[in-house]
């Protein structure tokens, strides 16, 4: 392959040789229009830092049984996340306190570990300098578990960092070196972002310091089910970029480089950007308090699918399900019921289910906000007052296990229902509701079972199992209904489609 190459060049060079001469220009004009990165990386290059971290072992030896050579850090744990690999060894020798560091800065010797110390390289990422008194910004990952962080600069100097916070839920740390004027990035607008525009990353793939590659932006807004929208581009992205910028021809940072997806372990022309925004939004609190304070409403919610939308007459699938509300919560004292469907926050609409725990989130604990919801065919507006989030906790609720009902005949939804006892509505904290007690048919197709509670028929309450059968005796075949479904905790619309009856 490679002679037949050579050989289809050198006759289209003999082609070339007996054409006549085109004009300069014309020649090198599609040049002139390719982006020149060398002036924005000399511009931009001096605020981007490797970070480097150990962690303290123990003389029992290696932990997790990796291979020789392999890492038990942070940079496995990346590889493991998005990879499934282990993580290969960096060019660092593992038995070197300074790493990559030949000896040279004057940062550096102060902050070096007593060479008895029981460490060992855990991690390598990036960062960026964003305040000229030593405040670094990067990935929380980067830093977890890190018993001590090193971020060289692009001088040599090593400084030994202190960790300022982190911020798990959008993947943000800021860490502090002790030096002053630093070279600083300039922080951009990613709300500006375009797609198709040309960015380039700095950072330390596989702890290569100072190296860039460059791309454009392939989508913004991209849900990939983390708290934050990310910016997608096709920038080469690899472990040991991650907490680095990405940047805008303008040498604004626009992203934090957070993740990348790929299938085969290697980079796969996907990565993924924290919006700069975002993350200094986050930042800004992390230096003030060293931790982040997000409002919230306490319901757990879903996304609303198409067949959901059609069954209870929205015009497009749009806003958050809510499948349960916390009892005494702001949305519980708001009036806000399970099977409520969130529209808007505040006047802004909640196009998917995500977009609901971001504005929520940035909404400071106290504010009253207003929040309109679509229920039984119509919009309201309730006022609710925001809470500050707390950690996650885990509840148990009480269940009474019922008595086993008699067997009944199944109707056009395949279901066959039986009233639920009052003490056992008043334990579930629930006013209404029929219990399943078979499923077939349309009904099981879509995984009801017996055991789940029908608290709706389309926007009607169910208040009975005589009701519910009348109520479905009425049921259009070729048109789905959206049944409102208690399973457990959670609570949620299943669409079904009647069976139609031979008569």
């Amino acid at each position: 392959m490679t002679t037949l190459s050579v050989r289809k060049f050198l006759a289209a060079a003999l082609v070339a040789a007996c054409l006549p001469l085109a004009p300069h220009t014309a020649s090198a004009a599609p040049a002139a229009n390719l982006p020149d990165f060398t002036d924005l990386v000399d511009k931009v290059g001096p605020a981007v830092v490797n970070i480097r971290t150990t962690t303290r072992v123990s003389n029992s030896g290696p932990r997790g049984g990796l291979p020789p050579g392999m890492d038990d850090g942070d940079m496995s744990e990346f590889f493991r996340r998005f990879f499934g690999i282990p993580l290969p060894q960096s060019p660092q020798s593992p038995g070197s306190p300074r790493g990559g560091d030949n000896g040279g800065g004057s940062g550096g010797s102060q902050d070096t570990p007593d060479s008895n110390d029981p460490e060992q390289n855990s991690g390598v990422g990036s960062g960026f300098i964003i305040s000229a008194d030593g405040y670094v910004m990067t990935n929380a990952h980067v830093i977890d578990d890190a018993d001590t962080i090193y971020v060289t600069l692009t001088d040599k100097r090593e400084f030994k960092a202190k960790l300022i916070g982190v911020d798990d839920r959008t993947d943000v740390a800021v860490v502090k070196i002790s030096a002053a004027n630093l070279p600083t990035i300039t922080i951009g607008d990613s709300n500006k972002v375009r797609v198709g525009e040309w960015v380039v990353a700095i950072g330390s793939p596989f702890g290569l310091e100072n190296t860039v590659t460059a791309g454009i932006v392939s989508a913004k807004g991209r849900d990939t089910g983390d708290y934050l929208p990310f910016i997608q581009t096709d920038v080469a992205v690899n472990p040991g970029n991650s907490g680095g910028p990405l940047i805008n021809m303008q040498g604004e940072v626009i992203g934090i480089n957070s993740q990348i997806y790929s299938r085969t372990g290697g980079f796969m022309g996907i990565s993924f950007a924290i919006p700069i925004d975002e993350a200094m939004r986050v930042a800004d609190q992390l230096k003030s308090s060293g931790k982040v304070v997000r409002g919230r409403i306490a319901v757990a919610i879903g996304e609303v699918t198409k067949d959901v939308a059609d069954s209870l007459g929205l015009p497009k699938a749009q806003g958050a399900l809510v499948s349960s509300v916390e009892p005494g919560g702001p949305a519980d004292k708001a009036g806000v019921q399970p099977g409520d469907i969130i529209l808007k926050f505040n006047g802004h609409s909640v196009d998917t289910a995500t977009d609901l725990p971001r504005m929520v989130g940035d909404t400071k604990p106290g504010t009253k906000s207003t929040i309109t919801i679509w229920r039984k065919g119509q919009t309201h507006e309730l006022p609710v007052t925001i809470a500050e989030m707390q950690p996650d906790k885990t509840t148990k609720a009480d269940q009474k296990k019922p008595q086993p009902p008699k067997q009944r005949a199944t109707n056009v939804l395949g279901l066959a229902v039986s009233d639920i006892p009052a003490d056992q509505l008043k334990a579930l904290k629930l006013h209404n509701g029929v219990q399943v007690d078979a499923a077939d048919g349309p009904a099981a197709r879509v995984g009801l079972q017996k055991g789940d509670i029908i608290l709706r028929v389309g926007d009607t309450d169910v208040t009975s199992a005589k009701q519910f059968d009348d109520l479905t005796s009425h049921l259009d075949s070729t048109k789905m209904v959206a049944l409102l479904v208690r399973r457990g905790e959670n609570t949620q619309f299943v669409p079904v489609r009647p069976r139609s009856v031979q008569k």
